[in-house]
């Protein structure tokens, strides 16, 4: 107990002695340890004084002083904090992004001992294990959240920057792709992953929008669904109109769950084991069990790479137990929205119906449009071509004979 300068392991496996003192000292039965972030040993005595005192004069009510806390301990009461105003999707982001990157790093940490140079690091720490820009922000934005709940965010906010987010990652799939993936995906064991994926190429929904959907969300009589919560206001709660292809697979899903009630999920949480027969929808599905349709389907993870690689396979016309090594089809869920978006807008719908099917709101409607829609060079040829169009049709207009 007191003023100490305490040890720590280098590098090279030596034993150092750190060079700013800690105090350590016990108050109401509670150990207090914490950097005096100086190096004088006059000065570490009087600040751990003064911290002494504080904490004695907000317990006997003439200064309440909020206690220091390590981020392991401020990060349970953040996520306790959040299961009420989170959608559960984005809470299991939250709690990936501690227990797996953050507080390996900072969760033994003081919130007040944590600096900017820290966090940079641990920036470039995880980009050179080459996490995209957008996890590494969203693990930034976690931290800040509880740092500036406990006051401590404001001191280091001015020397930490995000990182520049790539826009140009999505892509549109081909039609010889979209025609393999889903061949794929009927081969896969998981019965849910081609009705899945259908309806999210249907719709363009997100991944957890249709995740999520209720058989209270689909209106067989009307040809359309009205969607849940989606990540942003103008997508939550939007009516969508179902193509003849989206009905006609949400008819057959339907049927497989004779006895559901408007609550139940669309594709439940169930598992899968074994082979299966062929069914006359046109896939082939392992045995089910453990289904459970009062529970979303928590991931299709596993069966979506399977049916990359496999889809792989058909497009380059190699069997499926073939033992040569090929890359799986690139190509991420997100990009079945892509491909939604591009085709309507290749098909020339205007971009404010594009919008509303999508949930696009009307402040980010035309960026969207630019991230999501994707045209070959001979489309954007043609477009080049249509403004020469014009002039020429109006030249031959003008070298007729007027009449007299």
């Amino acid at each position: 107990m007191g003023v100490y300068l305490p040890k720590y392991k280098a590098t090279d496996g030596t034993r150092k002695e750190s060079k700013v003192y800690w105090m350590e000292f016990r108050f109401n039965g509670q150990e207090i340890r914490e950097s005096t972030k100086t190096r004088s040993l006059t000065l570490a005595k009087k600040i751990m004084e003064k911290r002494r005192r504080d904490l004695e004069e907000g317990a006997s009510g003439i200064r309440k002083r909020p206690q220091p806390q390590i981020l392991s301990f401020a990060a349970d009461e953040y996520l306790e904090r959040k299961k009420t105003s989170l959608a559960p999707s984005s809470l299991d982001i939250e709690k990936v992004n501690l227990k797996h990157h953050l507080l390996p790093v900072f969760g033994k940490m003081l919130l007040c001992d944590i600096e900017a140079k820290e966090i940079t690091k641990y920036q470039q720490v995880r980009l050179k294990e080459e996490a995209a820009a957008s996890s590494i922000n969203l693990e930034i934005a976690t931290l800040r959240a509880i740092m500036k709940r406990h006051g401590q965010w404001e001191r280091v906010q001015a020397d930490v920057k995000m990182l520049q987010e790539r826009t140009d990652v999505g892509r549109a799939l081909t039609a010889d792709e979209e025609k393999a993936l889903l061949q794929a995906c009927s081969l896969s064991r998981s019965r849910s992953l081609l009705p899945f994926v259908t309806l999210a190429l249907e719709t363009g929904a997100r991944y957890n929008v249709v995740r999520m959907l209720q058989w209270r969300n689909i209106d067989f009589k009307n040809r359309c669904l009205q969607f849940g919560k989606d990540k942003t206001p103008a997508g939550t709660g939007r009516i969508v109109p179902l193509s003849p292809r989206a009905m006609a697979t949400l008819e057959f899903w339907a049927s497989e769950f004779p006895d559901r009630k408007p609550e139940h999920f669309v594709f439940p949480h169930q598992r899968y084991a074994g082979g299966g027969k062929k069914e006359h929808f046109g896939f082939t599905c392992g045995m089910t069990y453990d289904l459970d349709v009062t529970r979303p389907l928590y991931e299709l993870k596993d069966a979506w790479e399977r049916a990359k690689l496999r889809a792989a396979k058909i497009l380059k016309g190699l069997p499926n137990d073939t033992d040569k090594e090929i890359q799986p089809l690139t190509c991420r869920f997100h990009d079945l929205r892509h491909t939604a978006v591009s085709r309507m807008l290749d098909a020339g719908v205007p971009i404010m119906k594009v919008a509303k099917i999508v949930g696009w709101s009307p402040s980010t409607m035309m960026e969207m449009a630019s991230r999501y829609g994707h045209f070959t060079l001979d489309e954007l040829r043609g477009a080049v071509e249509s403004i020469n169009r014009t002039v020429v049709s109006d030249t031959r207009k003008d070298a007729q004979p007027r009449p007299v």
